[in-house]
């Protein structure tokens, strides 16, 4: 794969066998940073689990401190009183079965999360095949099956994330913007690691975790030492 001029200067920031302190890396992943817009940093987190088994999958959501600098569209499927709650606490969309038809006539995603009521899983399971590979299937173990629709919108807004493990045992989640800074993304990057330490599951065998990189949107990865991540 051919790398840009600009990603083979940040990498030459990098020490690719060097592991480094939390904060260090939060400074190095600012000034490797050399795209035009407000980059996206992502964090990378390679557990030793086998996510083939149920009793070793990792998966949750946590509000981060600073939120992550993307504006979230919620869609919301209820009825009722409760489609009334979603649309007077700041959902972007509310429907039931006529949204469904929306996703699958017209193949319309314009939204980020999915929140839906427990009595409307069986109209949403109908966009599984859908909805699933998008990683945007309504989830109660993710806090987006619920009857607090209104609790659930407002920690979507201030910068709920949810972390779940791809099939090579990694999991891939945002924790902010560039531009937050050293500080803000120590935050959340602590408030998320937390979160996926305490997720360990009880079959989970030997070192959990096996890696923690960070990069921004552009940027090279850079290596934190995994036995420093709360320090």
């Amino acid at each position: 794969m051919k790398r840009g001029k600009k990603y083979l200067e940040s990498l030459k920031l990098v020490d690719r066998t060097k592991l480094y302190e939390p904060t260090e890396a939060f400074d190095l992943v600012q000034k490797a940073a050399r795209a035009k817009f407000d980059e996206t940093v992502e964090v990378h987190v390679k557990l030793g689990v086998d996510s083939r088994h149920a009793d070793q999958q990792v998966r949750g959501a946590v509000v981060l401190p600073h939120g992550t600098g993307k504006t979230v569209r919620v869609l919301v499927f209820a009825k009722g009183e409760k489609a009334t709650e979603a649309e007077q606490n700041g959902a972007d969309y509310v429907g039931a079965e006529d949204l469904v038809a929306k996703i699958q006539n017209e193949n319309w995603f314009d939204f980020d999360v999915v929140v839906a009521t427990p009595d409307m899983m069986g109209v949403v399971g109908r966009l599984g095949r859908v909805l699933g590979p998008k990683g945007l299937m309504p989830n109660p173990k993710a806090g987006t099956v619920t009857m607090d629709i209104a609790k659930a919108i407002a920690d979507i807004k201030a910068g709920k994330i949810e972390y779940r493990l791809d099939k090579t045992n990694i999991i891939h989640c945002p924790i902010g913007k560039v531009s937050f800074g050293t500080e803000k993304l120590r935050d959340n990057f602590r408030t998320l690691m937390e979160a996926i330490i305490k997720a360990k599951p009880a079959a989970a065998k030997g070192q959990y975790l096996k890696s923690v990189t960070i990069s921004s949107t552009m940027g090279p990865g850079i290596r934190i030492n995994q036995q420093k991540v709360l320090d």
